[in-house]
């Protein structure tokens, strides 16, 4: 039985214009099945590499191990054959360790194969298994207190007033847009609780498609998770390709495909945009202070070109206590810059007990204004104009960029400072570098 829809709420507490979609659960909602859930889960899917990678070992060093025996025992049996013209121990000590290789050596095959390719990962079976109803992300909700918070008050946000617009068409549970969660996180657990549960997301942005590094890859069940949600690489041809309305001949193919995985919205995409890189701007790297929040955002204009683009809104969401549920080692900045270079996260992240479980850390997340492209989109160099009219264009373009980009930055602020405070948060300052 579908629970229904909880009307926004506010309270003297909140700054004025904030209003709660989703209020958080009391501390005592999560049990201790709750909690078993999620360090089980989170050893499981969060710390797949490292017993993913060291089974591979494990197998592979076995393997070879009995193979080494099993070419040992083949020659004692020739020097036996030779001597007396017996060996039958020795043949049965080959033919034992032959049987232990080939057992190590096809399950260390299976589990490979299974990594690279398998039909497990297609949308479907994330449809069939109704994957975002598992009991398992209720506890997760209940163990960060899971709360969404929505923002339309204070003062304006920047730009000219065309990137804040209102539409009465745009449906926040529906309508074509790019939601953007901020901070990033050493692990993008705000990201993945606003996609994956039910119920993160029946009541506050609705169902979209995450925008993943290419990294995720190299996290065996993560990628089978995301592949379920119908998970997007963050390669700009990508997300561009995903926020572009399906042709009329294949609009009926791509739909009955992407949509069993639950995701497959097209054009309604969740993204973080600081990206791999937003994981090092923060304590304890050097020049920054503990109550310091970090979002790595100046530089990074590709998602408001794509907004420009296709003419979709962007939503920024900023999640506070993101930056908490994970720690990192302080380790050398040249690993920060291979990672950029290599778009892997190349460092040491840890949590409760020095485990890959997450330490608990409420989790609120508050809805900014929606940032609407320019009332007029001008095409580039597609069209059939002449050089003159493309150079507009190009130039309109760069300035709705522009304008986006500083509307949005000026948002994350504006919904970070007004709510910090009740988050708890008084003495913490976010930068946007």
């Amino acid at each position: 039985m579908k629970r229904p829809r909880p009307m926004p709420t506010t309270s003297p507490l909140l700054p004025p214009g904030v209003e709660i979609i989703v209020p958080p659960p009391p501390f005592e909602a999560c049990t201790l099945v709750d909690r078993l859930l999620v360090y089980a889960s989170s050893l499981i899917v969060v710390g797949s590499p490292l017993w993913f990678y060291g089974g591979l070992i494990f197998l592979y060093r076995r393997w070879r191990a009995y193979r080494a025996l099993a070419s040992a025992a083949g020659g004692e049996k020739d020097e036996n054959d030779g001597d007396d013209g017996g060996g039958g121990g020795g043949s049965r000590r080959r033919s034992r360790f032959e049987r232990l290789a080939s057992r190590y050596g096809a399950a260390l095959a299976m589990m490979a194969l299974a990594s690279i390719w398998g039909p497990h990962r297609h949308a479907r079976v994330g449809a069939i298994l109704d994957v975002r109803r598992w009991r398992v992300w209720d506890a997760w909700l209940n163990y960060v207190g899971f709360a969404v918070l929505r923002d339309a008050g204070g003062g304006p946000s920047g730009g000219d007033g065309n990137n804040t617009r209102e539409s009465s068409s745009f449906d926040p549970l529906a309508s074509p847009a790019m939601h953007a969660f901020v901070p990033h996180g050493v692990f993008p657990f705000g990201l993945a609780l606003s996609c994956l549960p039910e119920r993160g997301y029946e009541d506050t942005w609705g169902r979209f498609r995450p925008v993943v590094a290419t990294a995720t890859r190299l996290f065996p069940l993560v990628r089978t998770f995301i592949s379920w949600m119908g998970g997007v690489d963050a390669s700009r041809d990508a997300v561009s390709s995903a926020l572009s309305p399906p042709s009329s001949s294949s609009s009926s193919s791509s739909s009955s495909s992407s949509s069993p995985g639950g995701g497959g919205h097209g054009s309604r995409l969740g993204i973080s945009p600081g990206g791999i890189a937003e994981m090092f701007e923060t304590y304890p790297k050097p020049g920054y202070h503990p109550n310091d929040e970090a979002a790595l955002l100046r530089r990074r204009d590709g998602m408001f070109r794509l907004a420009v683009k296709h003419d979709i809104p962007i939503v920024p969401v900023y999640c506070f206590g993101a930056t908490k549920l994970f720690r990192r080692v302080n380790l050398p900045s040249i690993l920060e810059t291979l990672s950029r270079a290599l778009r892997v996260s190349l460092c040491l992240p840890f949590g409760r007990w020095g485990l890959p479980i997450p330490f608990r850390q409420r989790l609120m997340y508050v809805v900014g204004r929606t940032i609407w492209p320019g009332a007029t989109v001008v095409g580039g160099g597609d069209d059939d104009d002449d050089g003159d009219d493309d150079d507009d264009g190009d130039a309109t373009n760069e300035r709705l960029v522009r304008e986006m980009h500083e509307a949005f930055c000026d948002e994350i602020e504006r919904i970070f400072d007004r709510n910090k405070g009740h988050y708890g948060w008084e003495n913490k300052t976010l930068r946007i570098v």
